[in-house]
């Protein structure tokens, strides 16, 4: 039997056996997360992942079976997450772009199998008075980036779109939280980051001098969720079940009736509500939260690749073809009849079908996502 036909079939038994482990057996689910909350908490936010971990939905899936689901996070964001999984410690795993781009590229042997951000706002943080107040205006500056997260090669499309590059700019390679103390002792003058300092602009110690919330809908940054070949290949019955967990967790928060559910979970890592209030503000969770791989998921990779192979990141081909695997999530959005729930976009970010979510009400401001 083909796998695809496999997969369904032990779909169809797990929810007649009400969850039996068919003839997998590992006793550990073991999921790593590129980053940490506030003071180093071992939560995130803004993915439906965070979400599972902040409301122990997996845990409570898998109690019954005595499968133990355990976390990592990462202050060393999406480089460190590669390392533990070229050593074998994760099974599953939340990365961006370009981070899993890398690990593809060195070896790592994983499964793209439904994205869980795509088009997440980038933000361009300074100190109150400072004379930046657009993108061109960081040219010579000194600014902030972490460096091998999705978060580079999102920068450097930011920076091409207004005439600059890298070479144009001071970078300092510092982490998220590196980065906020270096940005407020002013030690930069700017940062590009995320939502973590939309927290910092309300209490008027920095200043957001621009955003891609009002930018190309193609910027912003994107991640997936992936599964190693190995995990996936000895569990395909327990690999289903993450996935299709996932997927129904997702289909919760996004909801426009939900946000405020997915805002108080989130809160676990350490930011505060208003932080994500503003940072989805006339945006729906479904615009950046779907898991579809459609087109624009699939170009979006694929810029990825060719920008990482220009500034010299990659050192070897990539195929992304044959890295999504849309297997697990057919099956998932057959199962909770949500084939039709997400919009499916274009390359450029245009609306293919309009999912039965979306067409629920007068659509808000998209970012494109």
């Amino acid at each position: 039997m083909k796998l695809p036909g496999l997969l369904a079939a032990l779909a169809a038994a797990l929810l007649s056996a009400g969850g039996a482990l068919a003839e997998d057996d590992a006793k550990v689910i073991r999921i790593g997360f590129p980053g940490v909350g506030a003071d180093s908490r071992p939560y995130g936010h803004s993915t439906v992942i965070p979400y599972a971990r902040a409301r122990e939905i997996l845990e409570k899936e898998f109690a019954s079976d005595g499968i133990e689901v355990t976390w990592t996070f990462f202050r060393g964001a999406g480089p460190a997450l590669n390392e533990a999984t070229a050593a074998g410690q994760l099974d599953f795993f939340l990365l961006g772009d370009l981070p899993a781009i890398v690990g593809r590229a060195n070896g790592l042997k994983h499964r793209f199998i439904f994205a869980t951000g795509r088009n997440d706002p980038i933000y361009l943080a300074v100190p109150e008075g400072s004379d930046i107040e657009t993108v061109e205006d960081v040219k010579g500056r000194k600014v902030a980036l972490f460096k091998g997260t999705n978060l580079q090669n999102a920068t450097d499309r930011i920076l091409e779109r207004h005439g600059l590059s890298e070479r144009d700019v001071r970078f300092v390679n510092l982490d998220a939280n590196s980065a906020v103390a270096a940005l407020t002792s002013g030690n930069v003058d700017a940062v590009f980051g995320g939502q973590e300092y939309l927290a910092l602009a309300e209490k008027g110690v920095v200043k957001i001098a621009y955003t891609t919330k009002d930018d190309d809908p193609t910027l912003g940054r994107n991640s997936s969720f992936l599964v190693t070949d190995a995990f996936a290949e000895a569990n395909p019955g327990l690999t289903q079940r993450v996935v299709t967990t996932l997927i129904e967790a997702a289909a919760l928060i996004t909801k426009d009736e939900n946000r405020d559910e997915a805002f108080d979970a989130w809160t676990l890592s350490g930011f505060p509500k208003s932080t994500f209030e503003a940072n989805f503000d006339g945006v729906r969770l479904s615009q950046i939260l779907n898991p579809l791989i459609d087109d624009y998921v699939v170009a979006r990779y694929t810029e990825q690749v060719a920008a990482a192979k220009a500034y010299g990141l990659l050192r070897n081909d990539v195929d992304i073809e044959g890295w999504f695997d849309r297997t697990y999530l057919d099956v998932a959005l057959k199962e909770l009849r949500l084939e039709h729930f997400w919009s499916k976009r274009g390359a450029n970010g245009e609306t293919i079908e309009v999912g039965t979510n979306d067409a629920s009400a007068a659509p808000t401001t998209s970012t494109g996502g």
